[in-house]
Protein backbone atom coordinates (compact mmCIF):
# COMPACT_ATOMS: atom_id res chain seq x y z
CA UNK A 1 0.00 0.00 0.00
CA UNK A 2 1.10 3.47 -1.10
CA UNK A 3 0.79 5.83 1.66
CA UNK A 4 1.85 9.71 1.66
CA UNK A 5 4.57 10.65 3.96
CA UNK A 6 4.08 12.01 7.16
CA UNK A 7 4.54 11.87 10.66
CA UNK A 8 2.40 9.20 11.09
CA UNK A 9 3.19 7.20 8.14
CA UNK A 10 6.99 7.44 8.92
CA UNK A 11 6.00 6.36 12.15
CA UNK A 12 4.18 3.32 11.07
CA UNK A 13 6.78 2.46 8.48
CA UNK A 14 9.80 3.21 11.60
CA UNK A 15 7.65 0.29 13.72
CA UNK A 16 7.04 -1.88 10.79
CA UNK A 17 11.27 -1.99 9.95
CA UNK A 18 11.30 -2.09 13.72
CA UNK A 19 9.63 -5.37 13.86
CA UNK A 20 11.03 -6.84 10.98
CA UNK A 21 8.90 -6.16 7.66
CA UNK A 22 10.11 -4.44 4.62
CA UNK A 23 9.16 -0.83 3.50
CA UNK A 24 9.17 0.82 0.64
CA UNK A 25 11.63 3.97 1.24
CA UNK A 26 12.49 7.43 -1.31
CA UNK A 27 15.63 8.35 -1.21
CA UNK A 28 16.95 11.48 -3.78
CA UNK A 29 18.46 9.03 -5.69
CA UNK A 30 15.98 5.92 -6.27
CA UNK A 31 13.21 4.36 -3.79
CA UNK A 32 14.91 1.51 -2.37
CA UNK A 33 13.55 -1.89 -0.24
CA UNK A 34 14.42 -1.36 3.96
CA UNK A 35 14.68 -3.54 6.65
CA UNK A 36 16.66 -3.43 9.89
CA UNK A 37 19.70 -3.99 8.94
CA UNK A 38 20.89 -5.59 12.45
CA UNK A 39 17.90 -8.23 11.76
CA UNK A 40 19.20 -11.00 9.02
CA UNK A 41 16.65 -12.47 8.79
CA UNK A 42 14.83 -9.57 7.82
CA UNK A 43 17.40 -8.56 5.50
CA UNK A 44 17.02 -12.09 3.60
CA UNK A 45 13.38 -11.10 2.99
CA UNK A 46 14.36 -8.50 0.52
CA UNK A 47 16.56 -11.14 -1.54
CA UNK A 48 13.45 -12.75 -1.69
CA UNK A 49 11.02 -10.40 -2.59
CA UNK A 50 14.11 -9.20 -5.20
CA UNK A 51 15.10 -12.16 -6.65
CA UNK A 52 18.40 -11.08 -5.63
CA UNK A 53 21.28 -13.16 -5.26
CA UNK A 54 22.13 -13.60 -1.50
CA UNK A 55 26.47 -12.56 -2.01
CA UNK A 56 25.19 -9.46 -3.73
CA UNK A 57 25.79 -7.01 -0.99
CA UNK A 58 23.04 -4.16 -0.57
CA UNK A 59 23.47 -1.08 1.01
CA UNK A 60 23.48 0.42 4.60
CA UNK A 61 21.64 3.88 5.07
CA UNK A 62 22.42 5.73 8.08
CA UNK A 63 21.07 8.65 9.76
CA UNK A 64 24.35 10.57 9.86
CA UNK A 65 28.33 9.67 10.39
CA UNK A 66 27.62 9.46 14.21
CA UNK A 67 26.41 5.78 13.52
CA UNK A 68 28.96 4.88 10.77
CA UNK A 69 31.06 3.58 14.28
CA UNK A 70 28.75 0.86 14.79
CA UNK A 71 29.34 -0.63 11.38
CA UNK A 72 32.32 0.18 9.70
CA UNK A 73 35.29 -0.97 11.72
CA UNK A 74 37.72 1.84 10.50
CA UNK A 75 37.17 5.24 8.59
CA UNK A 76 40.42 6.29 6.69
CA UNK A 77 40.79 9.99 7.01
CA UNK A 78 40.16 10.62 3.46
CA UNK A 79 36.62 8.80 3.74
CA UNK A 80 35.73 11.39 6.68
CA UNK A 81 36.62 13.45 4.31
CA UNK A 82 34.09 12.48 1.52
CA UNK A 83 31.74 12.62 4.64
CA UNK A 84 32.28 15.79 5.69
CA UNK A 85 31.67 17.18 2.25
CA UNK A 86 28.71 14.79 0.55
CA UNK A 87 27.07 13.54 3.83
CA UNK A 88 24.03 13.65 3.37
CA UNK A 89 24.02 13.34 -0.21
CA UNK A 90 24.22 10.41 -3.05
CA UNK A 91 27.11 8.80 -2.06
CA UNK A 92 28.34 5.46 -0.49
CA UNK A 93 31.72 4.73 0.73
CA UNK A 94 32.91 0.76 1.30
CA UNK A 95 34.57 0.35 4.43
CA UNK A 96 36.10 -2.37 6.49
CA UNK A 97 33.30 -3.94 8.39
CA UNK A 98 32.81 -4.07 12.57
CA UNK A 99 32.51 -7.34 12.99
CA UNK A 100 29.27 -9.47 13.45
CA UNK A 101 27.42 -6.41 12.43
CA UNK A 102 24.87 -6.51 9.11
CA UNK A 103 26.02 -10.06 7.63
CA UNK A 104 23.13 -10.89 5.74
CA UNK A 105 23.52 -7.17 4.08
CA UNK A 106 27.35 -7.48 3.24
CA UNK A 107 26.94 -10.71 0.69
CA UNK A 108 29.94 -12.51 2.67
CA UNK A 109 32.29 -9.85 2.63
CA UNK A 110 34.38 -8.18 4.89
CA UNK A 111 33.51 -4.93 4.51
CA UNK A 112 30.08 -2.91 4.44
CA UNK A 113 28.61 0.34 2.16
CA UNK A 114 27.05 2.96 4.04
CA UNK A 115 25.10 6.00 2.60
CA UNK A 116 23.30 8.82 4.38
CA UNK A 117 20.50 10.22 2.21
CA UNK A 118 19.40 13.66 2.07
CA UNK A 119 15.67 12.98 1.16
CA UNK A 120 13.66 14.81 4.14
CA UNK A 121 11.58 11.72 4.44
CA UNK A 122 14.56 9.02 4.82
CA UNK A 123 15.97 11.13 7.15
CA UNK A 124 12.99 11.59 9.16
CA UNK A 125 12.39 7.94 8.82
CA UNK A 126 16.48 7.01 9.80
CA UNK A 127 15.61 9.30 12.76
CA UNK A 128 12.43 7.51 13.94
CA UNK A 129 14.29 4.28 13.36
CA UNK A 130 17.50 5.29 15.59
CA UNK A 131 14.71 5.92 18.35
CA UNK A 132 13.58 2.67 18.14
CA UNK A 133 17.12 1.02 18.55
CA UNK A 134 17.36 0.57 14.54
CA UNK A 135 20.73 2.11 13.88
CA UNK A 136 20.32 1.77 10.13
CA UNK A 137 18.42 0.02 7.13
CA UNK A 138 19.89 -1.94 4.04
CA UNK A 139 18.50 -0.70 1.43
CA UNK A 140 18.84 -1.80 -2.24
CA UNK A 141 16.87 -0.22 -5.38
CA UNK A 142 12.94 -1.49 -4.75
CA UNK A 143 12.70 -3.56 -8.15
CA UNK A 144 12.82 -6.64 -9.39
CA UNK A 145 16.92 -7.53 -9.01
CA UNK A 146 18.56 -6.24 -12.57
CA UNK A 147 15.79 -4.33 -13.90
CA UNK A 148 14.90 -0.91 -14.21
CA UNK A 149 15.20 1.02 -10.73
CA UNK A 150 11.97 3.02 -8.85
CA UNK A 151 12.18 6.43 -9.00
CA UNK A 152 8.28 6.71 -7.62
CA UNK A 153 6.03 5.40 -5.92
CA UNK A 154 3.64 3.42 -8.18
CA UNK A 155 6.96 2.15 -9.78
CA UNK A 156 7.55 0.02 -6.50
CA UNK A 157 3.97 -1.41 -6.33
CA UNK A 158 4.38 -1.85 -9.63
CA UNK A 159 7.43 -3.86 -9.37
CA UNK A 160 6.66 -5.76 -5.81
CA UNK A 161 2.96 -5.81 -5.50
CA UNK A 162 -0.07 -3.66 -3.39
CA UNK A 163 1.06 -5.29 -0.03
CA UNK A 164 4.52 -3.78 0.86
CA UNK A 165 4.02 -0.32 2.75
CA UNK A 166 5.60 2.41 0.76
CA UNK A 167 6.09 5.76 1.64
CA UNK A 168 5.97 8.38 -1.29
CA UNK A 169 8.07 10.96 -0.84
CA UNK A 170 7.54 12.23 -4.63
CA UNK A 171 9.65 11.54 -7.46
CA UNK A 172 13.46 11.21 -6.99
CA UNK A 173 15.24 14.24 -7.34
CA UNK A 174 18.31 12.29 -8.49
CA UNK A 175 17.36 9.48 -10.42
CA UNK A 176 20.37 7.42 -10.46
CA UNK A 177 22.25 5.49 -7.68
CA UNK A 178 24.69 6.56 -5.35
CA UNK A 179 28.40 7.21 -6.72
CA UNK A 180 30.14 4.12 -4.93
CA UNK A 181 33.65 4.60 -3.93
CA UNK A 182 35.54 2.01 -2.51
CA UNK A 183 37.56 3.30 1.01
CA UNK A 184 38.79 -0.14 2.00
CA UNK A 185 42.26 -0.17 0.00
CA UNK A 186 44.15 2.94 1.10
CA UNK A 187 42.98 5.04 -1.50
CA UNK A 188 39.33 6.03 -2.72
CA UNK A 189 38.32 3.64 -5.92
CA UNK A 190 35.40 4.52 -7.95
CA UNK A 191 33.17 1.39 -8.42
CA UNK A 192 30.10 2.85 -9.48
CA UNK A 193 29.82 6.44 -11.12
CA UNK A 194 26.58 8.80 -10.05
CA UNK A 195 25.77 12.42 -9.49
CA UNK A 196 28.47 13.03 -7.42
CA UNK A 197 31.77 12.74 -9.87
CA UNK A 198 35.21 12.19 -9.88
CA UNK A 199 36.30 15.51 -10.14
CA UNK A 200 34.23 16.22 -6.93
CA UNK A 201 35.39 13.69 -5.17
CA UNK A 202 39.31 14.72 -6.60
CA UNK A 203 38.99 18.05 -5.43
CA UNK A 204 38.35 16.94 -1.68
CA UNK A 205 41.09 14.03 -1.89
CA UNK A 206 43.59 16.39 -3.53
CA UNK A 207 44.26 13.38 -6.24
CA UNK A 208 43.15 11.43 -8.37
CA UNK A 209 40.51 8.50 -7.80
CA UNK A 210 41.72 5.58 -8.89
CA UNK A 211 39.68 3.45 -11.67
CA UNK A 212 37.89 0.12 -10.15
CA UNK A 213 40.02 -1.64 -13.00
CA UNK A 214 43.59 -0.29 -11.65
CA UNK A 215 46.18 -3.09 -11.56
CA UNK A 216 45.69 -4.93 -8.17
CA UNK A 217 49.36 -5.04 -7.87
CA UNK A 218 48.76 -1.06 -7.12
CA UNK A 219 46.08 -1.40 -4.79
CA UNK A 220 47.09 -5.06 -3.08
CA UNK A 221 43.67 -6.83 -3.29
CA UNK A 222 40.36 -6.71 -6.02
CA UNK A 223 37.51 -4.72 -4.91
CA UNK A 224 34.79 -5.86 -3.33
CA UNK A 225 32.03 -6.70 -4.82
CA UNK A 226 29.09 -3.85 -4.20
CA UNK A 227 25.52 -2.83 -5.28
CA UNK A 228 24.27 -2.32 -9.31
CA UNK A 229 28.02 -3.35 -10.51
CA UNK A 230 26.79 -6.13 -13.00
CA UNK A 231 27.30 -5.99 -16.24
CA UNK A 232 24.19 -6.66 -16.86
CA UNK A 233 21.82 -4.20 -14.68
CA UNK A 234 18.93 -2.16 -14.71
CA UNK A 235 17.38 -3.48 -18.03
CA UNK A 236 13.76 -2.73 -19.17
CA UNK A 237 12.30 -5.99 -20.82
CA UNK A 238 12.81 -4.49 -24.18
CA UNK A 239 16.24 -4.44 -25.73
CA UNK A 240 18.01 -1.46 -25.15
CA UNK A 241 20.70 -0.39 -28.07
CA UNK A 242 23.02 2.28 -27.47
CA UNK A 243 23.32 4.41 -30.91
CA UNK A 244 24.70 7.75 -32.26
CA UNK A 245 22.25 10.01 -33.14
CA UNK A 246 22.85 9.62 -36.82
CA UNK A 247 23.02 5.46 -37.19
CA UNK A 248 19.06 6.30 -35.42
CA UNK A 249 18.22 8.84 -38.43
CA UNK A 250 19.33 6.18 -40.50
CA UNK A 251 18.15 3.05 -39.48
CA UNK A 252 14.77 4.66 -38.95
CA UNK A 253 14.92 6.09 -43.02
CA UNK A 254 15.57 2.46 -43.55
CA UNK A 255 12.54 1.17 -42.02
CA UNK A 256 10.31 3.69 -42.86
CA UNK A 257 6.75 3.15 -42.17
CA UNK A 258 7.31 -0.22 -41.47
CA UNK A 259 8.99 0.33 -37.94
CA UNK A 260 6.78 -1.09 -35.61
CA UNK A 261 7.07 -1.30 -31.55
CA UNK A 262 10.03 0.97 -30.89
CA UNK A 263 10.86 3.63 -28.89
CA UNK A 264 13.42 6.37 -29.26
CA UNK A 265 15.01 8.36 -26.71
CA UNK A 266 17.30 10.95 -28.00
CA UNK A 267 18.05 14.77 -27.89
CA UNK A 268 16.31 15.20 -31.27
CA UNK A 269 13.49 14.13 -33.23
CA UNK A 270 15.06 11.26 -35.20
CA UNK A 271 13.91 13.19 -38.81
CA UNK A 272 10.95 15.27 -40.23
CA UNK A 273 7.79 13.84 -41.65
CA UNK A 274 9.40 15.72 -45.00
CA UNK A 275 12.88 13.93 -44.45
CA UNK A 276 11.62 10.61 -44.10
CA UNK A 277 9.46 10.64 -47.11
CA UNK A 278 6.37 8.58 -45.34
CA UNK A 279 7.24 9.55 -41.39
CA UNK A 280 8.54 7.61 -38.97
CA UNK A 281 5.32 4.93 -38.65
CA UNK A 282 2.84 4.86 -36.16
CA UNK A 283 4.48 1.94 -33.65
CA UNK A 284 8.01 4.54 -33.09
CA UNK A 285 7.47 6.42 -29.60
CA UNK A 286 10.03 9.59 -29.10
CA UNK A 287 10.94 10.68 -26.15
CA UNK A 288 12.79 13.80 -25.66
CA UNK A 289 16.24 13.60 -24.39
CA UNK A 290 17.51 16.60 -22.16
CA UNK A 291 20.63 18.16 -22.70
CA UNK A 292 22.41 18.08 -19.28
CA UNK A 293 23.35 15.22 -17.71
CA UNK A 294 22.15 16.46 -14.39
CA UNK A 295 18.01 15.92 -16.04
CA UNK A 296 18.59 12.96 -18.00
CA UNK A 297 20.00 11.25 -15.05
CA UNK A 298 16.60 12.49 -13.75
CA UNK A 299 15.43 11.12 -16.66
CA UNK A 300 16.45 7.99 -17.63
CA UNK A 301 14.53 5.35 -15.41
CA UNK A 302 11.33 6.82 -15.97
CA UNK A 303 11.77 6.73 -19.84
CA UNK A 304 12.71 3.33 -20.27
CA UNK A 305 9.93 2.15 -17.84
CA UNK A 306 7.32 4.11 -19.59
CA UNK A 307 8.70 3.07 -22.93
CA UNK A 308 8.66 -0.21 -21.41
CA UNK A 309 5.31 -0.31 -20.36
CA UNK A 310 4.33 0.40 -23.84
CA UNK A 311 5.02 -2.41 -25.10
CA UNK A 312 7.65 -1.75 -27.24
CA UNK A 313 10.20 -4.48 -28.37
CA UNK A 314 13.26 -2.46 -28.68
CA UNK A 315 14.66 1.18 -26.96
CA UNK A 316 17.11 2.89 -29.52
CA UNK A 317 19.14 5.11 -26.85
CA UNK A 318 21.23 7.94 -28.29
CA UNK A 319 24.50 7.87 -26.30
CA UNK A 320 25.55 10.65 -24.57
CA UNK A 321 28.66 12.77 -24.72
CA UNK A 322 31.74 11.25 -23.56
CA UNK A 323 32.46 13.58 -20.77
CA UNK A 324 32.50 13.07 -16.76
CA UNK A 325 29.42 14.60 -16.17
CA UNK A 326 27.55 12.19 -17.88
CA UNK A 327 29.77 9.27 -16.67
CA UNK A 328 27.19 8.12 -14.35
CA UNK A 329 24.36 8.01 -17.09
CA UNK A 330 26.17 6.47 -19.44
CA UNK A 331 26.66 3.63 -16.62
CA UNK A 332 23.00 2.97 -16.34
CA UNK A 333 22.86 3.27 -19.72
CA UNK A 334 25.23 0.50 -20.73
CA UNK A 335 24.47 -1.53 -18.29
CA UNK A 336 20.91 -1.84 -19.11
CA UNK A 337 22.17 -2.68 -22.81
CA UNK A 338 24.43 -5.26 -21.67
Amino acid sequence: MILSANEATIAQAAQALRDGQLVGLPTETVYGLAANACDDAAVAQIFVAKGRPADHPLIVHVASVDQVSLFAAQVPEFAQALMAAFWPGPLTLILPRQPGVANTSTGGQDSIGLRCPSHPVAQTLLQSCLALGVPGVSAPSANRFGRVSPTRAAHVQSELGPDLLILDGGDCAVGIESTIIDCTRGAPVLLRPGQITRAQIESVYGCAVLDKDAPQAVLGQPAPRASGTLESHYAPRAKVRLMSAADIAHQLQALGPHANNLGVWSAEPPASEQAMGSGLGAGVLWRQQANTAEQAAHDVFSVLRDLDARGVSQIWVQLPPDTPDWEGVRDRLQRAAA
